[in-house]
């Protein structure tokens, strides 16, 4: 597999990255068994990059992480970790926590769980907006001092953030939701990573099924995902939505690929900075997802894409309304 840098000092990783949450948390149930051979899979296809949560589960995927790692060699994973979800015993969300002490004891618990000596990518989730940013990246720069963590990441965070933050320690990378229907980063927040020379790391590239090809209107959804309260997943936002995917099915089918392999190939193709995370939970997903690495789009392809989705085309928002207020990112 081919290789990117994260930002100007950041570490070299697969082109693609392979994202766990589903694996444990917010997608409904998954196989754990499938799920470990699904990491295998990857890493055996040379994918290194591999993204978790402290809080994907409750402590559930990093554990997870940690079986499929075993017997394998450490230095062929850079193991990236979002910290500072605050959660409850049913699942609950009570904010984020980004308070010095509490980044050093999440860090603890992390490399305990994973059972390594270091995290390669450590990450706050999202922004404590009673903790200066300042004052959660001091307390991670300390933890690079320490040599338990190698690089500092964010996620969901904006311009202004992101300067705040880089002025404090270089920042490896940004983690953000980017694809064809979500493309706000383009206005300010993708030119000032890289003015600072911040890589990003895109999340949702298939918009959490939708761009996947694979979704219908009458796919029922179990009380544990979260998608079943997602406002492009409901009512005429879903099928406005559906029908974008058509559009792109037909660019899709013109190149010999799937809908799923021409959005990732779309958000890879938008810089050699920018790492799509690919979601998948089975080896299967995993497979049809690899093989957008043999995409190429010319810029044809890439106008006729646009044509069919432009920006701006989406119904509804990302996240609803409750989980929007959390976004630093989209203020």
């Amino acid at each position: 597999m081919n290789t990117r840098i994260l930002g100007t000092d950041g570490p070299a990783v697969s082109s693609l990255g392979l994202g766990l949450m589903g694996m444990s948390d917010l997608y409904g149930p998954a196989d754990e068994a499938e799920s470990i051979a699904t990491v295998h899979a990857a890493l055996d296809a040379g994918l290194t990059l591999l993204d978790t949560g402290d809080f994907y589960g409750m402590g559930h995927n990093e554990l997870l992480l940690r079986d499929a790692l075993r017997g394998r060699s450490r230095e062929n994973a850079v193991i990236s970790v979002k910290f500072g979800g605050l959660r409850d015993a049913l699942g609950g969300w009570n904010g984020y926590d980004g308070r010095p002490a509490a980044v050093k004891n999440f860090l603890a618990y992390s490399l305990r769980r994973l059972g390594t000596d270091h995290i390669d990518i450590y990450r706050p989730a999202r922004l404590d907006p009673d903790v200066p940013i300042e004052e959660t990246v001091g307390a991670i720069a300390e933890m690079v001092q320490a040599g338990l963590v190698r690089h500092i990441g964010l996620s969901e965070v904006g311009a202004d953030s992101l300067r705040r933050a880089q002025a404090v320690h270089p920042i490896a990378d940004l983690q953000i939701e980017y694809s064809l229907l979500s493309r706000g980063i383009e206005e300010s927040i993708l030119p000032t990573a890289r003015e600072l020379g911040i890589g990003i790391t895109a999340y949702g590239v298939l918009s959490r099924g939708l761009l996947s090809g694979h979704w219908n209107r009458d796919r029922e959804l179990t009380a544990q995902d979260f998608r079943g309260i997602s406002p492009r997943f409901q009512g005429d936002n879903l099928d406005r939505n559906l029908a974008l995917v058509e559009a792109l099915r037909k660019i899709a089918e013109a190149k010999g690929a799937t809908v799923a392999q021409i959005a990732i190939a779309w958000v890879a193709a938008q810089g050699g900075d920018i790492v799509p995370l690919v979601g998948a939970r089975r080896r299967e997903r995993l497979s049809e997802a690899l093989g957008a690495e043999a995409v190429s789009l010319t810029e044809a392809d890439l106008a006729a894409i646009e044509q069919a989705v432009p920006a701006g085309a989406a119904a509804g928002t990302r996240y609803a309304a409750p989980l929007m207020n959390h976004l630093d990112s989209e203020r």
